[in-house]
């Protein structure tokens, strides 16, 4: 389910979103000073080309450096991210099979808009054997 999901939202949306990442982070790295930021575009970038099967959780050590990142990310290029996720998640809820990819859309704007103090990581399948075989 997770791959029919993925190249769906590949084809309907996520390659749009990536390139828009890749074009923030591009620029950013050309500043020297916005290194860090360009370096969370492309994270985020690769985590909207394929989502599903991955999530994103806040780090442990994420602190007052983290937020204050976050403040400058949202005026040089998450406020125009955040818009274009709404965006493309208002077209894909317009039919029914976009309805979660469009959920899945609305989803990601907080990242959008505060990537800094966040990673990408995978999902775990919890399966009856998981606990034995980790032993």
């Amino acid at each position: 389910m997770r791959l029919i999901l993925n190249v769906l939202w590949l084809v309907l949306s996520g390659f749009w979103l990536f390139l828009s990442y890749l074009a923030a982070g591009v620029v950013l790295c050309i500043l020297i000073v916005t290194i860090p930021w360009g370096i969370a575009a492309f994270r985020i970038g690769f985590y909207a080309l394929w989502p599903f099967g991955r999530e994103i959780v806040a780090k442990p050590t994420a602190g007052v450096g983290s937020f204050l990142g976050n403040v400058v990310w949202v005026v040089l290029a998450g406020w125009w991210l955040a818009l274009e996720h709404i965006v493309t998640g208002l077209l894909l809820c317009v039919t029914i099979i976009g309805i979660p990819l469009g959920i899945a859309t609305f989803k990601l704007v907080p990242v959008s808009l505060m990537p800094l103090g966040k990673e990408v990581r995978e999902i775990r399948r919890g399966g009856p054997f998981d606990r034995t075989l980790s032993r």
